[in-house]
């Protein structure tokens, strides 16, 4: 990137549970929750002048068609010439969309973008294909919450279709991670997680739900929960008879949104914003989808690499977990102990939870927060995404 390009704001829902509080809201008025508070928490910004809104989101098969993006900033009272798109990286779709909106603004295309990204995987729908014949009586029927749909047999047979959960189990064996190791990771994210409501209150603007019997607000993450090294190992495999993954040190299945505004210099001095930190750079990587969690090492590297930078400079890493599996894995490749202080300090997807298009964007937030807490240099926000890929992004100090 040649230009600069800051974050200078962003805001995020509470992390819901899948058919918990959130679970009424639609994905479109869930994203325009977001991109409203945005605008109120920066009234001196032209919204006439914001170039583009741009918001990932991996499931698109519901309310959430139609780009979502669009749909959004509409319903958030945006101005109809404010344009707006959305992108699936899967897992990545979030951080993807925060690259791309610094990458337009280093590019001099634009001055004021909003990135972001949402996901309701309890509102994600069945979804079933046309007949392929007349009169037809067969019928398919297939969940969009996560994983496959509509395999291609060709791409079947290349490299399988295993569920997340097996490409975890996959990374366990391969990188010989033990089920204490991963149920100890799955305890310090909930720990850290369970002490840090007052950072996350920073980046929450909560949710309010109306009922028959009043309003609720939702004003915390739902997902974290109280557990201990007993209960942890006490839950049976999840994805695989004798295997080492369970519910507890696994992420949830949520919902959630996020945006966060992303500047030029130029609209850094004219609207008077206080940046957060610099969106630098980003990569990503490929990896076989069968070890799909493996993805944010490659990516990563690539990121330093290009940024002339060692991991041990990176003074705040967002590593999302997915599983406990595949982040210690990443951990250990990359280098850094199981339990790095500066790796996600407020804890992860374990106890926050992975509403899909969101986390992206969450992950680059709450680095780029807890990066100016510290008064560090770099901070890093990376993850693995589905079908075997990874994504990361580098922010710098102000």
């Amino acid at each position: 990137m040649t230009g600069t390009a800051y974050l200078v704001d962003g805001v995020r829902t509470p992390i819901g549970r899948y058919g918990g509080a959130l679970a009424s809201v639609r994905p479109d008025d869930l994203a325009a929750h977001v991109l409203r508070e945005l605008a109120g928490r920066n009234p001196g910004v032209d919204l006439e002048a914001v170039d583009d809104v741009v918001l990932g989101c991996a499931n698109q098969a519901g309310e959430d068609n139609r780009d979502v993006a669009r749909m959004a900033l509409l319903l958030a009272g945006y101005p109809h010439t404010v344009s707006g798109t959305t992108v699936n990286r899967l897992c990545g779709s979030g951080a993807d969309a925060v690259a791309i909106a610094a990458r337009s603004i280093a590019a001099g295309e634009a001055d004021l973008v909003v990135a972001g990204g949402v996901e309701s995987m309890s509102r994600a729908p069945f979804v079933m294909p046309k007949a392929d014949k007349a009169f037809s009586r067969a019928v398919e029927v297939h969940d969009t919450t996560i994983g496959w749909r509509f395999v291609n047999p060709a791409l079947e047979a290349a490299y399988g279709t295993d569920s997340m959960g097996e490409t975890a189990e996959n990374v366990a064996e391969d990188d010989r991670v033990s089920r204490a190791d991963q149920d100890a990771f799955a305890l310090r994210s909930q720990q850290r997680a369970a002490a840090s409501r007052d950072v996350f209150a920073e980046e929450i603007t909560p949710v309010t739900i109306p009922g028959k019997r009043g309003e609720t607000v939702v004003a915390q993450d739902e997902h974290p929960r109280e557990t201990s090294l007993e209960a942890l190992s006490g839950l049976r495999p999840a994805f695989r008879p004798g295997g080492t993954v369970t519910a507890g040190n696994s992420s949830g299945v949520n919902d959630g949104a996020s945006a966060l505004l992303i500047a030029s210099e130029d609209a850094v001095r004219r609207y008077g914003l206080q940046p957060v930190a610099r969106v630098l750079s980003a990569a990503t990587a490929g990896v076989h989808p069968r070890t799909m969690g493996l993805g944010p090492v490659p990516a990563t590297e690539k990121l330093l690499k290009r940024s002339g930078l060692s991991i041990g400079e990176v003074d705040v890493l967002e590593l999302n977990e997915a599983f406990a599996a595949q982040a210690l894995a990443v951990l250990r490749r990359l280098g850094l102990p199981d339990d790095a202080e500066h790796v996600n300090p407020h804890g992860g997807g374990i106890a926050l939870g992975h509403p899909l298009g969101s986390t992206g964007s969450r992950l680059v937030l709450t680095a780029a927060r807890e990066l100016q807490r510290r008064g560090g240099r770099h901070a890093v926000a990376t993850m693995c995404v589905g079908v075997g890929q990874g994504i990361s992004v580098l922010l710098g100090a102000v």
